[in-house]
């Protein structure tokens, strides 16, 4: 148990270092606020989820790095590191799909894809003006399909 909890730790640790390494010459350029989420098909999830995601833009080959905190639906505090592919960018906005990692300490082990408390994410997410949106589908389990929402701002 505590091995495979130190192994999670590290393999989100180098997670985090390598969503960072690429960007490490330039700033963040967009901050966003988690304000909550929608668990479609599933019942006793806390919808609060306030949280903070910095994201570097077009990095690499052309792709969105982004690490953030937050509040999980368990009521416990997450860490995440995503990647997004743009599929279509418009003055105010884009649609993206997405992929990463989460941090669910104590809980990652209720989902059926993890290893120890690290949980894959991902799914399908809209940027419009300060608004975003995210729907992440599920194996149908314990929900059908996450949809979180939240606020949006450019640091350029």
């Amino acid at each position: 148990e505590a091995a495979q909890q130190m192994i999670t730790r590290i393999c989100l640790a180098a997670a985090l270092i390598l969503a960072l390494a690429a960007p490490a010459q330039a700033g963040p350029d967009r901050l966003s606020i988690l304000l909550g989420s929608s668990h479609v098909g599933g019942a006793g999830f806390d919808g609060r989820n306030p949280g903070v995601f910095l994201t570097w833009e077009d990095r690499g080959p052309g792709l969105d790095l982004s690490v953030g905190a937050y509040r999980n639906s368990y009521g416990r505090a997450s860490l995440a590191a995503t990647v997004a592919l743009p599929g279509a960018r418009w003055r105010d906005g884009e649609v993206s799909i997405f992929a990463g990692a989460a941090l669910y300490p104590q809980d990652g082990r209720r989902f059926r894809a993890h290893l120890g408390d690290l949980v894959p994410i991902g799914g399908v997410q809209v940027r419009h003006g300060a608004a975003f949106l995210q729907i992440m589908p599920s194996d149908g389990g314990a929900v059908d399909a996450v949809i979180a929402m939240g606020l949006t701002f450019s640091l350029e």
